[in-house]
């Protein structure tokens, strides 16, 4: 089960770790009210759907003003968004995520998965974020340093700091990349996530680290033990075939065509 953006940053904010205030909205009214909460003069506004690729197909805008933000909610609230993750067809709108702007010196990528054949979480991280990881793993693989975690002792700090001095991180950024490193192990561990990625996780003109996105996958197996996750849930995102099959606890694959893989 995939989960939004500013479902993430909840979590990522309940273990402590540094995201921009923000607020999930779903009316043109509340989006304008939403920059009035959190201050400033300039804000981030993000159409949350369950897909990449946001960015370039116009989804995620820069707004100076809290009409421009309101007009950025009238005009994707209700309406599919079509990016290079999805299908022609696109995915709906029903919130959009109002943020703080952040001034960004650097972007990096910091990911985790679960790796089958050593049956271990393998943490990822690269110099190269803010852009499609694949394309880095596959074109430059030696772009992408990993850790790997003992199950039987957890993330440890000094992996933390042994990737942040191969990213090039410096003085204070090296504690703190060590502990978004260790909080996002445990935040892994205990919702049983099968992927988690901050792309990009950058250092922002003061030189602090700052998680600027979050993109989180549950395990559907583990879901029984995670009943507050399953209020997360997005069947809008979900295609109706797929979503039809779950109510019976099938798994169900829905292709192009008449064909559906089970």
């Amino acid at each position: 089960m995939n989960l939004h953006e500013y479902q993430g940053k909840q979590l990522f904010a309940e273990y402590g770790l540094p995201v921009s205030k923000g607020y999930a909205v779903d009316t043109p009214e509340a989006a304008a009210e939403a920059c009035d909460k959190i201050g400033g003069t300039e804000w981030v506004v993000k159409a949350q759907v369950h897909a990449g690729g946001r960015g370039k197909a116009g989804g995620v805008k820069l707004v100076r003003s809290k009409e421009d933000a309101a007009a950025f909610a009238q005009q994707w609230l209700g309406k599919r968004l079509v990016t290079y993750q999805t299908d022609a067809n696109g995915q709906p709108v029903t919130k959009i995520l109002v943020e703080s702007c952040t001034d960004i010196a650097k972007e990096l990528y910091l990911g985790a998965v679960v790796d089958r054949s050593s049956r271990r979480i393998v943490f990822m991280a690269s110099t190269e974020g803010g852009v499609d990881i694949e394309k880095i793993a596959h074109d430059t693989p030696e772009k992408i340093l990993k850790a790997t975690i003992d199950p039987l002792v957890g993330a440890q700090p000094f992996q933390g700091r042994d990737l942040a001095f191969q990213l090039g991180l410096e003085g204070k950024q090296v504690t703190q990349f060590a502990k978004i490193f260790t909080g996002l192990a445990k935040l892994f561990q205990d919702h049983d996530l099968a992927l988690l990625e901050v792309n990009p996780l950058v250092i922002k003109a003061d030189g602090d680290l700052h998680c600027l996105d979050a993109k989180i996958n549950i395990d559907a197996n583990a879901m029984y033990r995670q009943p507050k996750l399953k209020g997360f849930h997005d069947p809008s995102q979900d295609d109706p075939r797929e979503a039809h099959a779950a109510k019976f606890e099938l798994n169900y694959v829905a292709l192009e065509g008449n064909i559906g893989c089970m």
